[in-house]
């Protein structure tokens, strides 16, 4: 889909403004504070019903108002679609073309969007949850139909690691009965969500080579392996754990220990990649994600990059804009974008901006 027109209500730091985007580079450019984070935030609601930011709910109606108004028309496959979502502290409804979604995953249809933001750094330098949130993100995006998969295993999980607390250290023949139904509902999805995932890491990992080295101009070669936390079959692995599950009281073993390892030339880029390779690699994370989507689904998503050029020397932003993904896009930024690119869209003004909350 792309955005033409994007309309807010006492969205954040907007009592009342709209926006006009082109169908391919669109920079919004101001001073820090202005409320340029706020326009991505709200794209990404209409698409996710959530703040990329992780921000609450009631965070993003504006200071002394009831609820809030996201508005966006645009055009899909030569169709014009409206997206309209109510933000309210009670419950927060959406509609698409004036009929109400009941389930998040339909908004999948209607608006997909890829954002990166200075935070995303966070996909390199942090622990191993970010890196698996990326990837079942990224499956769930391809495929809304697998929301009940990662639904029934974080679940599942939370089953079991309840059960372990409330058992002895020397468990009767019912607890051990109880541990074995959840030990196996836990393996058999755990084992759907691991095949799901290391199938994306073969599929990225082409692309993101290609992001990187167009990005840095260079021929590093960016390697991407998935880590089981466990060998053999996973249900086998949860048995043997089990003496050690009851007395840690949790579960040891499984996808959500697992790990994402990238390396740079062979070198782990947690540890051993410079903060300028971080950038790049975390950036090119994002982008091969989303050229996957596009090969997939035959459109790509809107792209939305906030604040990425004050992390990136003059080469790397560049190389950025002269290598961005077919499709719309939309960066922020609080200084003038490199002469050597040009936008077919620039938004400067910020037009009835509320007292507080800016972003």
């Amino acid at each position: 889909m792309i955005i033409r027109q994007l309309s807010l209500h006492n969205f954040r730091s907007y009592s009342d403004a709209q926006f006009y985007l082109a169908e391919g580079l669109n920079v919004v450019v101001g001073p820090n504070g202005i409320g340029k984070t706020n326009i991505v935030e709200a794209i990404c609601y209409l698409s996710r019903l959530k703040s990329f930011r992780g921000a609450p709910t009631a965070n993003l109606i504006a200071k002394g108002t009831q609820s809030a108004v996201i508005r966006a028309i645009g055009e899909r496959q030569g169709r014009e679609v409206l997206i309209e979502a109510e933000i309210s502290s009670g419950r927060s409804k959406v509609l698409v073309n004036k009929q109400v979604l009941k389930r998040t995953k339909d908004l999948l249809g209607a608006l997909q969007v890829t954002v990166f933001a200075p935070d995303d750094l966070m996909l390199i330098k942090e622990g191993p949850s970010g890196r698996r949130e990326y990837l079942d993100d990224l499956a769930l995006a391809l495929d809304p139909n697998l929301e009940p998969t990662f639904s029934s295993l974080d679940r599942t999980l939370k089953q079991r690691n309840s059960l372990l607390k409330q058992i002895s250290y020397k468990p009767d023949e019912g607890e051990l009965a109880t541990l074995d139904v959840w030990d196996k509902r836990f393996a058999e999805t755990g084992e759907k969500v691991v095949a799901l995932r290391r199938s994306l890491v073969a599929d990225l990992v082409p692309l993101i080579n290609q992001a990187y080295q167009r990005l840095t101009t260079t021929d590093q070669v960016v390697g991407l392996a998935y880590q089981q936390s466990w060998d053999g079959e996973l249900f086998e692995a949860v048995q043997k754990a089990r003496e050690l599950d009851i007395r840690r009281k949790v579960t040891t073993q499984g996808p959500h220990r697992d790990e994402l390892l990238i390396t740079l030339n062979g070198f782990e880029s947690r540890n051993e990649a410079s903060q300028g390779e971080q950038r790049s690699l975390a950036l090119s994370l994002k982008v091969a994600a989303h050229q996957l989507l596009f090969q997939r689904l035959g459109e790509p998503p809107l792209l939305l990059l906030d604040d990425v050029l004050s992390e990136l020397d003059d080469d790397r932003a560049v190389g950025l804009l002269n290598n961005l993904p077919k499709g719309q896009t939309l960066i922020t930024s609080a200084t003038e974008i490199p002469n050597l690119v040009v936008p077919d869209n620039v938004i400067t003004e910020f037009d009835s901006l509320s007292e507080a909350d800016h972003g």
